[in-house]
């Protein structure tokens, strides 16, 4: 007969090794991975926001109050100038100005004229660079981008040469063909300033659209060849649709420069009495702040001048997201 085995009660008990040890749930992993996504989109934005509230917020918030007051001097003008609050008197007397009016107008028609020429020339120069037709490519896009690298006011001053009676070769060479042409006059003083601005900017806009479309696939623009498309077909069907987003930019950023026509008029004006003080709304912000010492209706002026600007941009923003909601729709 056997006895029990008996275990003595001060015999201390093993914990087995293998028990689970305790885990992070789901949920808080996802929280932490939340957290460090935005720490890190954080870190990168701030840089951003900084040069956004100190070089746009801050001078737009000074704008706008600006154009509330008025430096004004009580009696017959010989007391102390003090800041008054006028309220919308800046504005009622800026949008009823016809200086304004008119600097708008020309504004409006510098756009016409330059905004097509620009885009349209830019994505054919690119087009071609593209199609390989153009040899020594990296020269041409050289010679076409070097004008961008000559900065506003000299290119200005270059063709303000050009276009003086007198001291012009072109001019000289043209009357020696009969041919009588004032730069300079009623009718031709605005695509006198858009042939400058074409000149300057025509070849930077050329390389964002060749960039573009050295990223169009290539298998796209063969299989257009297999099917027996030309090299004309190619770049209007094929590759412009390709690069939409780059046109609308493009014409975005060179609408927003153009409102604030301002370097190719200024100097000009010296020569010509076909531009005056106030030609563009921005000649008229400078006439207002420097020439009548009028800080309250420059800001304002300006105030206007931006939200133009805003509100064309975003015109063209939402024409362009419909029209490619209604491409999507039809596809």
């Amino acid at each position: 007969m056997t006895s029990p085995v008996t275990t003595p009660a001060s015999a201390p008990v093993s914990i087995s090794a293998a028990a689970p040890a305790p885990t992070t749930s789901p949920r808080t992993a996802r929280k932490s991975a939340r957290r460090r996504e935005l720490g890190a989109a954080g870190a990168l934005m701030t840089p951003f926001f900084i040069l956004l509230v100190t070089v746009f917020l801050i001078p737009v918030g000074t704008a706008v109050r600006l154009s509330f007051f008025s430096d004004d001097q009580p009696g017959l003008g010989f007391g102390p100038e003090r800041t008054v609050f006028v309220g919308l008197r800046s504005y009622t007397a800026v949008l009823t100005d016809p200086t304004f009016l008119s600097g708008l107008g020309t504004v409006v028609l510098y756009c016409l004229i330059y905004i097509p020429l620009m885009v349209v020339g830019a994505l054919a120069l690119a087009l071609l660079l593209d199609s390989g037709v153009v040899r020594l490519r990296t020269w041409a896009q050289l010679g076409l981008f070097l004008p961008h690298a000559v900065p506003g006011i000299i290119a200005a001053v270059i063709w303000l040469y050009l276009y003086t009676p007198g001291l012009s070769p072109v001019i000289d060479l043209l009357g020696k063909a009969d041919i009588t042409i004032d730069f300079l006059g009623v009718h031709t003083v605005v695509p006198s300033i858009v042939n400058i601005a074409l000149w300057s900017n025509l070849g930077y806009n050329m390389v964002v659209f060749y960039a573009a479309l050295q990223a169009v696939p290539r298998e796209v623009i063969e299989a257009s060849v297999v099917d027996g498309a030309g090299p004309v077909r190619t770049a209007l069907q094929i590759k412009t649709p390709l690069v939409r987003s780059s046109v609308v930019m493009v014409a975005m950023f060179t609408l927003i420069f153009a409102l604030q026509l301002f370097t190719e008029p200024m100097l000009l004006s010296q020569s010509t009495p076909m531009i005056s003080s106030r030609f563009s709304p921005s000649m008229y912000i400078y006439d207002a702040a420097f020439t009548r010492n009028n800080y309250g209706l420059a800001a304002a002026a300006s105030v206007v001048l931006l939200v133009c600007t805003i509100a064309l941009s975003y015109g063209v923003t939402r024409w362009t997201n419909r029209s490619d909601a209604a491409e999507e729709d039809a596809r």
